[in-house]
């Protein structure tokens, strides 16, 4: 069920550069069902900006109904997010979406996880609950720059974990797709979340394999009334167009025309 709720900030934390980390209190915890989904969120209590900002859920605990939220502080609307406080109120949508099916993955089998910049968040919970099914999880997350990296600990506390920076300064230098193309262990199935290039060349690395992808598009109204997230799939005919809000933000491999 979607609920809009002013949910508490319990604390707010830079983790990184421009990279923050937002916990919040309320019944929207209680909500969620899956990985992967996301909230959105009215980041000031005046009419500007107008529109909410959808925001990834990187972690969620039901019995203490909190929610962690991991986000770039890089325009004017979540600069303003950033600037909340201990004890503040946040009007929040959600939750939304569908997220990542942890049942895809059985108990003993191995699972690839592979996220890239503000694309890493949702992943952590998914490893969790994977993590906790018994299934065996490998990591591989890109970023910009070291100044940039987040929650490389957190992971390695889930599984074996590779980081990747595009100017080598912490990792392995390159792409995702560099340590992609020298893992050595097979996996069941994969699931990956970041901008559309990376996700784009990791299909294109995988193609045969039990994969899910989790796309960033930019949203109206979250709830699939605006039609402004929109993307083509490859099915031409019955289902030629889907709404990433209301039908994703997780779609299998192969359906979203890349």
């Amino acid at each position: 069920m979607i609920i809009q709720d002013r949910m508490t900030v319990i604390e707010h934390q830079q983790i990184a550069h421009n990279i923050f980390e937002l916990t919040m209190t309320g019944c929207i915890a209680s909500e969620i069902n899956a990985p992967g989904q996301f909230v959105h969120i009215r980041v000031a209590d005046s009419f500007e900006p107008l529109l909410r900002r959808p925001l990834s859920i990187a972690s969620f605990n039901k019995e203490r109904q909190e929610i962690i939220i991991i986000y770039r502080a890089e325009g004017k609307g979540t600069s303003l997010l950033a600037q909340k406080r201990k004890g503040d109120q946040v009007d929040v949508l959600g939750p939304l979406g569908n997220g990542f099916s942890i049942k895809e993955t059985e108990k003993g089998e191995t699972a690839l996880l592979v996220g890239g910049g503000i694309g890493v968040p949702p992943l952590f919970e998914l490893s969790k609950q994977l993590t906790a099914r018994g299934v065996k999880c490998i990591h591989i997350l890109g970023f910009q720059s070291e100044n940039v990296v987040f929650y490389e600990n957190e992971f390695k506390a889930l599984g074996e974990t590779y980081v990747v920076t595009v100017d080598g300064t912490a990792g392995t230098q390159g792409f995702v797709t560099t340590v992609l193309d020298g893992l050595k262990e097979d996996f069941a199935t994969y699931y990956s979340c970041g901008p559309l290039p990376m996700l784009q060349a990791v299909q294109s690395r995988l193609e045969g394999k039990n994969g899910f992808l989790s796309f960033e598009q930019r949203m109206g109204c979250g709830i699939g009334a605006c039609f402004a997230c929109v993307c083509q799939t490859t099915d031409g005919i019955d289902k030629p167009y889907v709404k990433v809000c209301s039908d994703g933000p997780v779609f299998p491999a192969g359906v979203i025309a890349l």
